[in-house]
């Protein structure tokens, strides 16, 4: 299939505005069905939600797995049922005040590769529905504790009942989860008050497209080449009888010292698809952005 554009935009989202309505905005704007975005960001949060566009929506799930960059604020002693201002906020009576020096101690703890409970106002899928409906319906909400990576949590303020938080993690952590857990760790409760996403691998909020400077000029003018969602993948240039039967769907050979997956791209630089190892040993475009693959 041919599409008119293809490529990522990063966008960024402001406070109180759905990860859904920056897609339609840029969907309208290109006048193209085949637009999504590489991960949810809350509607109470601001900052980088990644668009893909045409045969880059096949490229989702990489930039998905990009690490991503908070900053987050959340208020000490306040608890609530969405770890946010989502939901009614209730005080602690007489809650402790860590010092800064207590709180830096406990941040190794939450650091590397460790297991976190979802939210119960999460997108997670509870029974085939998302836990956020069954938690405003009063359900009870049981959510397994999974596997993320924290490469990086710093104190960034401190004011007592104001904390604020530097994060640099993997797909799938929970931002509230992390003061929620923190809290609980320091004897007392918390809420997150403000989110801010500044960063998707590569894409900084500073050189993202602000949403409400969507049109059809700007959002053109932002499209980056769709292998700029592959950061760090391997690449490898096809051309001539090879880039033609790759494209046909055929299995070729690479060359040696190949794994993994690979970026391939012709001889103008252009993305031509994946190239995945195949059963036989050969390899195949999967997805083939010429093809039918």
């Amino acid at each position: 299939m041919r599409f008119p554009f293809t490529g990522v935009i990063p966008v960024d989202k402001p406070s109180g505005v759905t990860s859904r309505r920056v897609v339609d905005a840029v969907a309208r704007a290109l006048g193209m069905a085949a637009v999504g975005h590489a991960g949810t960001l809350d509607p109470l949060a601001a900052g980088v939600v990644m668009v893909c566009v045409g045969h880059a929506t096949k490229l989702v799930d990489h930039l998905h797995a990009l690490s991503k960059h908070y900053t987050a604020t959340f208020l000490l002693g306040r608890s609530s049922p969405s770890d946010d201002f989502e939901t009614p906020v209730e005080e602690e009576a007489d809650p402790p005040r860590p010092a800064r020096e207590v709180i830096e101690a406990a941040l190794p703890a939450f650091r590397g590769d460790i297991l976190q409970r979802p939210c119960d106002y999460s997108a997670v899928h509870v029974d085939g529905k998302r836990a956020y409906r069954l938690a405003r319906k009063g359900r009870a909400v049981t959510l397994a504790a999974k596997p993320v990576r924290i490469e990086r949590l710093e104190i960034t303020a401190y004011d007592w009942p104001m904390l604020g938080l530097d994060v640099i993690c993997s797909s799938g952590t929970f931002i509230r989860a992390i003061g929620r857990d923190l809290a609980e760790h320091l004897g007392t409760r918390a809420v997150m008050a403000a989110l801010s996403r500044t960063a998707v691998g590569p894409f900084t909020r500073a050189a993202s497209l602000a949403l409400e400077a969507v049109d059809p000029d700007s959002v053109r003018a932002a499209l980056l080449p769709p292998v700029s969602a592959l950061p760090g993948m391997p690449r490898v240039m096809l051309s001539g009888d090879l880039l033609e039967r790759a494209v046909r769907g055929a299995l070729i050979d690479p060359g040696p010292d190949r794994a993994g997956v690979l970026a391939a791209l012709d001889e103008t630089g252009d993305l031509v698809g994946l190239l995945t190892s195949h059963a036989s040993g050969g390899w195949r475009l999967r997805p083939n952005f010429r093809g039918a693959g």
